[in-house]
């Protein structure tokens, strides 16, 4: 085995309602374990010293990007990403006694083992999205990274990586606003009132669209309702004190967190939103929640079109 340690420099912005703190700089030393493929051993090494033959390990997404730039109001930031294309992460080291969120983790380790997951490639910039079928609807299952600006200029300047840390794009994709989501340059939709052609496309790949309410309640439908869809949606594990699902259908959704109209970063290991394509009214969208405290998936609710959401996008009807 090769202990491969990292370090990473985490800005701890203040919460939404709070005095600005400024930015602190922490430093934390993750021992990640790589798992060879010429050992035959079948033991992990923990990072106390022993060893464990429960060990598993997932082969990296070769899509992840490392390092890239994001734009955010006319800055960039970049961090290496600690994932490679190349070898295995030893998923149990990392996750054993975890209680919340750590954005080092990768993705991989966050999906659920037991489900048979499909996939797709994004044809305009190559990232490949695992999907998944929950009972008559394709649904990515994971959140959209998608950042051409070029090709899609409803991007530009609205989208973001949580904390302006390019490397958590790859773990749980971008915080768009809903101009963003919805392409407001190719559909018209973005802070005025609009009555666009559903299903919209918007920011989503060819053949795939941005939700809208009533598909996300034919989600909760089609996973028990919504009294329990929380519990089944969430992730295995990752989630603040301890507020994990079961991910029992494989739409392993992480704690993305938001970002407000303000600029501020907030909720990331406790909650995730995701938009809609349904309007409220002028400057609000419906979007639908899931949180730590609750088991419970609410209602779509209403918000800010100008806050940054994440995106699941969903297959077009044949």
């Amino acid at each position: 085995m090769k202990k491969l340690f990292a370090m990473n420099f985490v800005k701890v912005s203040s919460w939404r309602g709070g005095a600005a703190v400024g930015c602190v700089l922490a430093a934390l030393c993750l021992g990640a374990f790589v798992g060879c493929d010429d050992d035959e051993s079948g033991f992990a090494t923990r990072p106390d010293g022993t060893e464990s033959s429960s060990s598993s390990s997932v082969t990296l997404n070769p899509s992840t990007s490392s390092g890239q730039a994001l734009e955010s109001n006319g800055s960039s930031e970049t961090r290496a990403s600690s994932s490679s294309s190349a070898g295995k992460v030893n998923c149990s080291a990392l996750l054993e006694g975890e209680t919340g969120w750590n954005w080092d983790v990768s993705k991989e380790c966050r999906f659920n083992p037991d489900i048979d997951y499909g996939s797709m490639t994004d044809e305009r910039d190559g990232k490949v999205y695992r999907t998944v079928t929950i009972g008559d609807q394709v649904w990515m299952a994971e959140n959209l990274n998608y950042a051409d600006s070029v090709k899609t200029p409803s991007l530009k300047r609205r989208n973001w990586c949580y904390n302006n840390v390019a490397a958590n794009c790859d773990v749980t994709g971008r915080l768009y606003t809903w101009a963003a989501a919805m392409d407001s340059v190719k559909t018209g939709c973005g802070y005025e009132n609009c009555s666009p052609t559903l299903p919209a496309q918007g920011v989503c790949p060819p053949n795939w669209h941005l939700p809208t309410y009533a598909e996300w309640n034919v989600l909760f439908t089609a996973v028990g309702g919504q009294s329990t869809a929380g519990k089944v949606l969430k992730s295995q594990s990752g989630w603040y004190s301890n507020g994990n699902g079961t991910d029992a259908f494989g739409f392993s959704a992480l704690p993305a967190g938001n970002r407000y109209a303000d600029g501020q970063f907030n909720y990331g290991g406790r909650n995730v939103r995701f938009w809609c394509s349904t309007e409220y009214h002028t400057g609000d969208a419906y979007r639908m929640h899931l949180d730590y405290l609750n088991e419970k998936a609410a209602n779509p609710g209403i918000n800010s079109k100008n806050d940054g959401y994440s995106v699941r996008c969903i297959k077009d009807s044949d």
